[in-house]
């Protein structure tokens, strides 16, 4: 799930929880709301670490010089 779906989710979870007055035989909207928007933050913050995980593994200072040597047989 990208940084989309997160966001959607949580916009959805937002909306079931503060702006809806539903009343459903067996289920409470308003915590289906709630666990949405948990589901969205959670999966938000894993997103956020797994990229800035794989970005730092990428950096290569300036000054560094990188050099490559082939050997043929």
């Amino acid at each position: 799930m990208g940084i989309g779906g997160c966001i959607g989710l949580f916009a959805v979870g937002a909306i079931m929880v503060f702006a809806t007055d539903w009343h459903l035989k067996g289920v409470n909207v308003h915590m289906v709301g709630w666990i949405l928007m948990a589901a969205g933050l959670l999966g938000m913050i894993t997103y956020v670490n797994v990229f800035r995980r794989r970005r730092v593994g990428r950096r290569v200072d300036a000054d560094e010089v990188v050099e490559e040597r082939r050997y043929y047989e």
